[in-house]
């Protein structure tokens, strides 16, 4: 199932390994590295530049391991999944 997370983007509920809360998650160390590490490495997609981040997805397609920059909450995205969930 296709999960929207922003603009003209969506990503399969497959292959999210998970969604992180900006304000939360960016805070740590640990977690700033991960994110510079992977833009370095190409992996980093904005799909709102324009707009405040609020999440980040991971997920491990086809081609990689991609990070999804997203304007949109973490707790949407999550309701979006559940939604789809229960229409399938």
């Amino acid at each position: 199932m296709f999960i929207h997370i922003g603009h003209d983007t969506v990503v399969l509920d497959k292959e999210i390994i998970g969604i992180f809360d900006m304000d939360n998650t960016t805070v740590m160390k640990k977690t700033i590295d991960y994110l510079n590490t992977a833009e370095k490495e190409k992996q980093v997609i904005n799909v709102a530049p324009f707009e405040l981040p609020k999440s980040f997805i991971v997920c491990q397609t086809k081609e990689g391991k991609k990070i999804f920059i997203s304007p949109v909450a973490v707790g949407t995205i999550l309701r979006r999944i559940e939604s789809g969930k229960a229409h399938h």
